[in-house]
């Protein structure tokens, strides 16, 4: 589809939109308005093979995210949004790099709750935060099975308790390997499925 190929394009050597510019953030949201116009799946929740797995983050616009790489001696490397359908869970997963050795996870645990034909309320309920090589990080699937085991690890690990602590997101595009959302804080996100 060729409105799928110019957003890709234009998102090429945006780095998740570190380097986007002001112009790029316009040029990317008319792209991604003209994309959601064709989307194939109207009500992603009934395409749960389509949405559910592990999906890697291409671009937001979400500076709660992105400031993760204003830290100093720090670099944000790939971003992973993994979904389990049946399980009502998100694990949002993001790689930090910086000096050797000191590589870091971010990760947020949360539940979701299906509340319309493209949208779902989210609660977040766990935060890990710590060095790859003290959680023994290898991957986004082999810590996400570690989570669902009830593991507690050498990190800043702790239930988050605070109502405030939820939001909303709006499937607004789906397809075999794309997935973008729009948050309750203005915030989109494009994903693509690994």
């Amino acid at each position: 589809m060729i409105y799928k190929s110019k957003l890709i394009e234009i998102l090429t050597g945006k780095n998740r939109g570190l380097l986007a510019t002001k112009n790029d953030r316009q040029e990317i949201l008319a792209a991604i308005a003209q994309l959601e116009d064709y989307n194939p799946n109207l009500r992603p929740f009934e395409a749960k093979e389509l949405l559910n797995g592990n999906w890697r983050l291409l671009y937001t616009s979400s500076q709660e995210l992105l400031r993760i790489d204003n830290f100093p001696f720090l670099k944000l490397g790939e971003i992973y949004q993994c979904i389990r359908v049946e399980d009502t869970a998100i694990y949002n997963i993001a790689e930090v790099y910086g000096l050797p050795f000191l590589e870091g996870i971010v990760s947020v645990v949360a539940q979701f709750e299906i509340v319309s034909e493209k949208r779902v309320n989210v609660k977040f309920n766990r935060s890990i935060l710590g060095l790859q090589s003290l959680i023994g990080y290898q991957s986004p699937n082999k810590l996400i099975t570690e989570i669902e085991s009830g593991k507690k690890f050498t990190a800043v690990d702790f239930d988050i308790q605070n109502r405030e602590q939820k939001g909303w997101l709006d499937i607004t595009y789906l397809d075999e390997d794309l997935r973008i959302g729009r948050g309750n804080k203005g915030s989109v996100f494009v994903l693509i499925k690994v």
